[in-house]
């Protein structure tokens, strides 16, 4: 089995506008034929081992792209939305890591690429459903106008209950649960979202364990 993710809008691929992409096998034969195959002058492609990761990475994005969506829909600006991608790469990686997938992944094509161009364009059927919602639409009115698949919808719930089995914090996630699934106002979510407790901001980002690292970093140092 190989996986092919990242940043790539059909729309833009059909054009020959310039894309990259990873293709990702636990076995590196075929990861590299898979990589023969498909690249060409308008479409690189890497390859990598972490199934795990790239698969994660290419479904939790869309979640983060519902909240970049609601998020313009309520006219925040870009700030907000910056804030959201960031934080969205935060909880991806925790669950990604929890769930034995390497976290630098996460900094790659699969992961800050791919919620780059799923979390601000107008192609994105998540996007465009978030900003729907926070324009005020219904959801099911919304899945029943686009006619289209918006997989950030089920992948929130998936994404909730994985967080639960593996006991990790998402709060954007969580957040987008309760305005999908229980009706929550988005402005009230916002404001949940801002009022949490004051945190630091590498704690526990990319590894799960990360003070622990750190710990073992500075207990080699040379005295």
């Amino acid at each position: 089995m190989v996986i092919l993710s990242g940043p790539s809008h059909a729309e833009e691929v059909a054009l020959r506008h310039p894309t990259t992409v990873t293709v990702a096998s636990k076995n590196e034969e075929n990861a590299k034929k898979t990589q023969n195959l498909f690249i060409n002058s308008s479409f690189r492609v890497y390859t990598s081992k972490d199934v795990i990761g790239v698969e994660l990475g290419g479904a939790l994005k869309n979640i983060i792209a519902l909240g970049a969506g609601i998020s313009d829909g309520l006219g925040f600006g870009d700030n907000a939305k910056a804030a959201l991608i960031t934080r969205g790469l935060a909880e991806i990686t925790r669950l990604g890591s929890a769930m034995g997938a390497n976290p630098l992944t996460f900094l790659g094509l699969c992961g800050v690429g791919d919620l780059i161009v799923t979390s601000t364009s107008q192609h994105s059927r998540n996007w465009r459903a978030g900003h729907l919602l926070g324009k005020g639409e219904s959801l099911d009115t919304i899945l029943t106008e686009m006619g289209m698949v918006v997989e950030g919808v089920r992948t929130t719930k998936a994404a909730y209950l994985l967080k639960e089995k593996f006991e990790v914090e998402m709060p954007i996630t969580e957040e987008l649960y309760e305005i999908l699934f229980k009706q929550i106002g988005p402005k009230l979510v916002v404001e949940q979202l801002m009022n949490r407790d004051a945190k630091e901001e590498t704690d526990s980002f990319f590894f799960p364990n990360y003070e622990e690292l750190m710990h073992m970093r500075n207990d080699r140092k040379p005295n």
